[in-house]
């Protein structure tokens, strides 16, 4: 739901717990079903610039075997200046005109979705067409391309009579009649109803589809008719031939409820599963994980579902599980792309201190900076998972197969004979000899690197005789499929520790991926006398060039089994110092590189 929340009794009304589901009487419809072939990962790149999505699909999604795409509404919307251009004004149309809006222009919009299909990665417009501005914007303008406008006046496309007679905040979240037809927090409800409304949606949407989008998030569905929505996605086009044909892919934001479940929608097209994201989140931030292999059971049917750990509403008003809680967030997230339920949606945001309306990262204007993932509160979470996208796409179709337990906290499964990964939500190490369907050979850990073009630039595992041993680290994962094999070095595969070897101290080798402009310096800095007991000028520096940056690697001894607590920080030429965001990383030393090393691999928060 892209609007501003302004009651805590209303938000309890849309983020309240789902309830049995509605069973489905209607026969889904092949035109909606999930994305083809096996890149269906979806990553919501939220408010990025269309120039910036575009770089991102040719240097990194595309590469990693991302899907698609959700990008931010690209209709022109309202400007709110006083409101210091809140991140919930791109929510608010004023009409369909793709000319300007914070995050770029018309050409820069379709220059996107061409570098993106060339990437093979498709663009999922978050379509806002339950409504249009909200009383709070009244008297303000023009709209970000220029046009003006009054609520229920939007020259040129809708005027009073387009609009629904309940002119009323919804009051009564138990009367759907009235969820569906009464105003979502002053917003002017569009009377979804009328012919020449349903037209007029119909018309931006197959606009965006000519343009060769690919899908629609669907905003605020459940405050749409079922059978008004069923009408205007019936007057659709095709999508461009290199996704197939076909009709878009259709998911739709219905936060299910004892009065509409998501069970209403399902015969449209997907739906996102809130319960899922409440179960998970709730699962890894108290360490109990044990029992997920059944996450998804009793939800929307696992076709018709998509899954998130959090998106840009529940990270603001239900913050169960955000990028704040560090490593247990990027957990989370790597367990939803190594289990077979639903269709991932992997967030991607930027952060905000305390004011929760907090636009992105801008200029003064209220446009949107470019992203850089170093710097400007941009977060890029999507990276620190990307080697899982990868673990997803090679095990489709495979069902979870046997499963261990160490507690609570500490699950392992098998995705058939295609992969095996191993998860620990607890604070310390777990090492363990695990009996796996994976042919015997090496095999790179796409949990703590990524393989790209041939290349793990993580750990490697080796399996023989149905089995291996792994050290999955504190807070970390253990993952290994058929199509990313790995290489042993000169030091073995990686062992647990101990591994044959009475090491009293271990060789740490850091592996940073840090964007920096020309000038600084990177260093990693932690709790321990070897790491500068935190402070940056005593760190360890480490050191790239032309051949391996954006990855900046250096290595220090540190004394076995010594638990310990480190971030990277980047150092300015005029002495000051630019500290990663998120909670300290967590670590225990061991060797569990082989021949008493260690590696570190991660990337800049």
């Amino acid at each position: 739901m892209g609007v501003r929340r302004s009651l805590a009794a209303l938000l309890a009304a849309l983020l309240g717990c789902a309830t049995s589901l509605v069973a489905l009487t209607v026969a889904a419809s092949p035109a909606h079903a999930a994305p083809s072939g096996n890149r269906d990962v979806i990553v919501h790149l939220f408010q990025w610039r269309w120039k910036s999505i575009a770089d991102e699909c040719r240097t990194t999604l595309g590469p990693h075997g991302f899907g698609a795409v959700q990008v931010s509404p690209p209709q022109e919307h309202v400007v709110l200046p006083a409101e210091d251009y809140p991140w919930w004004q791109d929510y608010q149309p004023v009409s369909y005109k793709l000319d300007q809006t914070r995050r770029g222009s018309r050409a820069d919009f379709i220059d996107m979705v061409n570098t993106c299909r060339e990437a093979g990665v498709k663009i999922y417009v978050d379509a806002v067409i339950n409504h249009m501005t909200g009383t709070g914007s009244a008297g303000a303008g023009p709209g970000s391309a220029g046009s003006s406008y009054s609520k229920y006046d939007y020259p040129g496309i809708y005027q009073s009579q387009d609009f629904n007679d309940c002119r009323r905040d919804i009051t009564n979240w138990n009367d759907k009649w009235e969820v569906q037809h009464c105003e979502l927090v002053g917003l002017a409800d569009l009377k979804t109803s009328s012919p020449y409304v349903q037209d007029r949606i119909a018309a931006y949407l197959n606009e965006l589809i000519d343009l060769g989008v690919a899908g629609f998030r669907i905003d605020a569905a459940k405050h749409i008719p079922e059978g008004d929505l069923q009408a205007i996605l019936s007057r659709l086009k095709n999508v461009h031939p290199a996704w197939g044909g076909g009709k878009p892919y259709i998911f739709q934001e219905v936060i299910a409820d004892s009065t509409i479940s998501t069970g209403s929608y399902t015969h449209l097209g997907s739906v996102t599963e809130f319960q899922y994201h409440r179960d998970i989140s709730h699962a890894f931030a108290n360490g109990n994980i044990a029992h997920l292999t059944g996450l998804g059971s009793g939800l929307t049917p696992s076709d018709k579902a998509v899954v998130f750990v959090v998106n840009h509403d529940t990270q603001r008003y239900e913050p169960i599980l955000t990028h704040t809680d560090g490593a247990r967030y990027d957990l989370a997230q790597k367990f939803m792309l190594a289990h077979p339920y639903g269709t991932p949606k992997v967030m991607s945001s930027y952060t905000w201190s305390g004011d929760d309306k907090a636009g992105p990262p801008m200029h003064s204007d209220g446009t949107t900076r470019p992203t850089d993932c170093s710097a400007d509160r941009w977060l890029c979470e999507h990276r620190a998972v990307a080697g899982m996208v990868g673990f997803h796409n090679a095990v489709a179709g495979q069902g979870i197969g046997s499963a261990v337990t160490d507690g609570n906290g500490r699950l392992a499964f098998a995705r058939g004979s295609a992969g095996y990964a191993a998860f620990n939500a607890t604070n310390t190490a777990w090492t363990r000899t695990f009996t796996t369907s994976l042919p015997d050979g090496v095999y790179c850990d796409v949990a703590n690197g990524t393989f790209v073009d041939g290349v793990c630039d993580g750990p490697s595992y080796q399996v023989s005789g149905g089995k291996f041993t792994a050290t999955v680290p504190a807070n970390g994962a253990v993952a290994l499929h058929v199509e990313a094999p790995g290489s042993c070095g000169p030091d073995g595969c990686g062992t647990p520790p101990g591994g044959g070897d009475d090491c009293t101290t271990v060789t740490a080798r850091f592996h940073a991926t840090v964007t920096t402009w020309y000038g600084q310096e990177v260093a990693v800095v932690g709790s321990i006398p070897e790491l500068g007991s935190w402070q940056p000028a005593q760190g360890v520096r480490l050191r790239t060039d032309s051949g391996t940056y954006p990855v900046w690697s250096g290595a220090v001894d540190l004394p076995a089994g010594v638990g310990f607590e480190y971030k990277y920080v980047k150092l300015n030429p005029d002495g000051t110092v630019e500290w990663e965001q998120g909670g300290n990383r967590i670590a225990t030393v061991d060797d569990s590189g082989g021949g008493c090393s260690q590696n570190f691999y991660d990337s800049w928060r």
